[in-house]
């Protein structure tokens, strides 16, 4: 069997912790920044973990990760 390719915009977004899940950055803040508030764009710099329900079908997007 060759190798499997990583998908590479999902590499650039997201990582693996020791743990095995699924870390990822928080939507909503690219641009419009001005129309929400100091609380919520702090918020927003935090990272979370991709959903559950997800994760398997997301490792399977990073295979080496």
């Amino acid at each position: 069997m060759p190798k499997m390719k990583t998908h590479s915009s999902s590499k650039k977004r997201l990582s693996v912790t020791g743990t095995g899940k699924v870390k990822r950055n928080v939507a909503n803040r690219a641009h419009k920044l001005t129309g929400k508030t100091s609380k919520r764009k702090m918020a927003l710099r935090q990272s979370a973990y991709v959903d559950k329900a997800q994760a398997k079908a997301v490792k399977k997007l990073l295979p080496y990760q």
